[in-house]
């Protein structure tokens, strides 16, 4: 009976895991700075051509120097990043899984770790179709115990996609918000249902807390999707990014107050942050919440940057009893988790949080969550504003009528 029991609930676990969409995230601490990018580009998304010649490039750090045998298997998605019903034949040639032999153990640093990288695709794995991919990394030949799993799709351009972004919307003129229209011109193309057969989903800022998922067109036609002064497509303008830099041990960059050596490693101390809500907007420099890997004089950023603690800091007289307040960015895979949750300090009248992050420079924001709800605003600490200059990324898919599986057949980026 036992075995019964336990064969129905493993059958249910797999099932509802199949249900829930794959993040780029890692799970065990001892894995950090996982970065999913192309190759020898900064800030470019995770989105190559098929068959086209550029590749992707997948990093992350393990923080020892010891030995450990880590694999990576690649899987494809639907539109909403669940696992397709394909198998491994069906999207990848070559071979279905890899070793990651590329791997260099960190050079003078307070905290030891190797890197470890590999490119996508490679001479031994290639890919057959268009979509989304996740890539499961993990030790040991457990692939059902994964270290680490980074998102990344393929497109097959076939459509043409015009995109503008303005501060008139019908809840509001040049307030809060933004108003995202777009249109899909097929081109040729043939969309023999295109009211059912196209699905689009659009991000801002990579962000997937306020995702729109499968937004539907407000004029349809043979030639074109039109979506225009389509409510769903109105987003929280929100604000420009703080930014640090912890390049340097020895000198305190950009929005750092002070970095001491606390033995055996570092601490960066950030200035205090204020909250800027309902206040006039100032625009400042950011990259939408990205980061990079950075170490003063140095030619090999990879294994030469060091590990550092991060204190950040914003004073307010009480905490906020109606939700909880969260650090943004893609340092945190753009999750909202323990790891970037902020903590309260009564005695200090502060919110707080102490992260661990490789030398570099880094953006951020606060994100708080009202409870019961999912969605993050800026609003309550940063503000929100329609001159923000915002990244917008438009994904449009295709499943015809008895297809398997969604081709990934247009990405527009706009800022």
């Amino acid at each position: 009976m036992k075995r019964i029991f336990l064969a129905i609930a493993l059958s249910l676990g797999l099932s509802l895991q199949a249900q829930t969409p794959l993040r780029t995230q890692t799970f065990t601490p001892n894995i950090r700075t996982l970065q999913i990018g192309i190759e020898n580009e900064k800030y470019l998304l995770p989105i190559i051509e098929l068959n086209g010649s550029t590749r992707l490039s997948v990093r992350f750090d393990e923080m020892s120097h010891e030995a450990h045998s880590y694999s990576y298997k690649v899987i494809h998605c639907n539109a909403d990043w669940t696992p397709s019903d394909l198998s491994t034949t069906e999207y990848l040639s070559g071979y279905t899984t890899g070793n990651i032999t590329d791997y260099t153990s960190s050079i003078t640093t307070t905290f030891l770790y190797t890197h470890y990288s590999f490119l996508l695709p490679n001479n031994d794995m290639t890919f057959k179709i268009s979509g989304n991919y996740v890539v499961i990394i993990y030790e040991d030949n457990q692939v059902d115990q994964p270290i680490a799993q980074a998102c990344f799709s393929i497109v097959d351009p076939k459509v043409g996609i015009t995109a503008t972004v303005r501060g008139n919307t019908d809840t509001e003129l040049n307030g809060k918000v933004q108003q995202l229209d777009f249109d899909v011109a097929f081109n040729g193309y043939s969309v023999r249902e295109p009211a059912t057969e196209i699905k689009v989903f659009v991000r801002q800022n990579n962000r997937l807390d306020n995702e729109v998922r499968d937004v539907k067109p407000t004029y349809v036609s043979n030639t074109k999707l039109s979506y225009t002064n389509n409510k769903d497509l109105i987003f929280e303008g929100g604000c420009d990014y703080h930014r640090f830099d912890i390049s340097s041990v020895y000198a305190a960059g950009t929005g750092v107050a002070t970095v001491r050596y606390n033995q055996p490693h570092y601490d960066a101390f950030l200035y205090d942050d204020k909250i800027q809500a309902n206040k006039a907007y100032i625009q400042e420099m950011d990259v939408n919440g990205k980061y990079i890997i950075n170490l003063q004089s140095t030619d090999n950023d990879d294994v030469e940057a060091d590990y550092m603690y991060v204190n950040f800091s914003l004073p307010t007289n009480e905490p906020f009893f109606d939700g909880q307040l969260y650090l943004g960015g893609e340092f945190n895979y753009n999750l909202m988790n323990d790891a970037n949750r902020l903590k309260y300090d009564g005695t200090e009248g502060k919110y707080y949080q102490s992260i661990l992050l490789k030398q570099g420079g880094y953006n951020y924001q606060y994100w708080f969550v009202p409870k019961g709800e999912r969605k993050a605003t800026t609003r309550r600490v940063d503000g929100s504003y329609w001159q923000t200059q915002n990244e917008y990324t438009i994904y449009v898919y295709q499943r015809a009528w008895g297809e398997r599986y969604d081709k990934l057949i247009g990405v527009k980026d706009i800022e």
